[in-house]
């Protein structure tokens, strides 16, 4: 069927200033493969379902709207942790500020040299869990991405890796359009962890591709923040394999426009996918999570936690679903979406979601949005307790769902802290 002309329009202006990037054969194939996907679904409008929450036009741009730097950072995330850092500044691999890339029990390889080598372990992957993503709902930035990513780095845990993998993002020119594409596989048994943190640019755009194989287990933690003009769209795929373990966790602080994409399959018996997400949002903010869990084995468990602190004209929105497939019976799926709107100016947004085809299940879905409770205010204001710091601490108890879904205690706590500092410097 062909293309409005409008959403035809927009597309061919984006593509016209776009070029694909020089790989090897099979890499020039995916990346073919993914500008024809892109063509045939044509860039996103307001009416397309699962945008009509959230207005894409500054990512559909052809150039990136400027976002204002952030004057400093004296306690950038997760740099005091023992970790192997790989730094992206404005979506470029910075091999000087980076740490060497040989890890037990770990490959890292720059994207570019792995699209370039004939023969590599990433060709069964790049582009492959993006494409499965499109059924059934179109994801056009990821397909954008998989066409025209510039760098990114590829992963393959062999082992318990040691320690985690840092991806620390560098933002440095008010104009930056970054497009960063990560394929990561977790081989039978093996463990990994990933971090990421920093504005990355003034738009970006990234994939990340994760595939566990039996018995692997894939952990990661997120933060979103600091440059507060900033767009992002992110997309994280994941495939589980038997008894295998993903665990995910978001945090976004301040920034214009963001849109999390997750679209996780449970294709092994016994797998566990929990995704979780924090945001705190004062006035021109727009958070978006966007979530797909689809279950295809037999006694898997899911878990999606998303909870939003909203003020000032904040809006966020949640759009997830839960599908469970014929034959995955003793399916266990919970999903909780949750606003706390701190003035009637925000806004929140839900669009929550169950299809089963099974009839041995445990599936529940819930959204709630609402005020602070008087009751539990007034009860700390009788105690002495400070009406602004009773406020924070029913804010903090409100998240603490999510960031429990956080399995390392040490960030789980640093987390708390930058939430608690955030509220500090947000007080009305």
């Amino acid at each position: 069927m062909a293309l409005p002309q409008a959403k035809l329009d927009t597309t061919e202006a984006r593509l016209a200033a776009l070029s694909l990037p020089e790989s090897g054969a099979w890499a020039s194939e995916a990346r073919g493969s993914a500008l024809e996907r892109l063509k045939s679904m044509g860039l996103p409008g307001r009416r397309d379902e699962y945008w009509r929450f959230t207005a894409p036009d500054t990512l559909n741009a052809v150039d990136a709207p400027e976002a204002a730097l952030f004057d400093g950072d004296d306690n950038p995330a997760f740099c005091d942790l023992d970790r192997l850092c790989i730094v992206f500044r404005d979506g470029v691999f910075d091999a000087e500020a980076s740490d060497d890339l040989a890890l037990e029990g770990v490959e890292v390889l720059r994207l570019a040299e792995a699209t370039g080598q004939d023969i590599h372990w990433a060709k069964d992957l790049y582009g492959v869990l993006e494409a499965r993503a499109h059924d059934p709902v179109p994801r056009p930035f990821a397909a954008l991405n998989t066409a025209f990513a510039t760098d990114g780095v590829v992963i393959r845990a062999t082992g318990k890796v040691s320690k985690p993998i840092h991806l620390r993002y560098l933002h440095e020119k008010t104009d930056s359009d970054a497009i960063l594409h990560f394929v990561v596989r977790v081989e039978k048994d093996a463990d990994l962890t990933i971090l990421e943190g920093g504005p990355a640019a003034a738009r970006f755009n990234k994939c990340m591709e994760v595939d566990i194989a039996d018995g692997g287990a894939f952990h990661h933690v997120r933060l979103q923040g600091r440059d507060h003009e900033r767009r992002a769209v992110t997309h994280l795929f994941a495939r589980l394999g038997e008894a295998s373990t993903f665990k995910s966790f978001t945090l976004t602080a301040n920034g214009r426009l963001t849109r999390n994409e997750a679209f996780i399959e449970l294709t092994g018996n016994d797998a566990v996918a929990h995704i979780a997400g924090a945001a705190v949002g004062d006035g021109d903010f727009h958070h978006d999570d966007t979530v797909f869990v689809t279950h295809d084995a037999v006694n898997c468990e899911s878990r999606q936690v998303f909870k939003k602190v909203l003020k000032n004209g904040a809006v966020g929105t949640f759009q997830g679903k839960i599908l469970v497939k014929a034959g995955a019976q003793k399916t266990d799926g919970y999903q909780i979406s949750q606003s706390l709107l701190l003035d009637e100016d925000a806004q929140f947004l839900a669009k929550p979601e169950l299809e089963i085809y099974a009839d041995d299940v445990a599936c529940s879905h819930g959204s709630t949005s609402g005020a602070i409770d008087e009751e539990a205010l007034f009860y700390l204001r009788s105690r002495g307790v400070p009406d602004a710091d009773a406020k924070d601490l029913l804010v903090l108890a409100f998240l603490a769902e999510a960031i429990e879904e956080i399995e390392d205690d040490d960030i789980a706590d640093d987390i708390r802290d930058r939430l608690e500092g955030w509220l500090s410097r947000h007080r009305a």
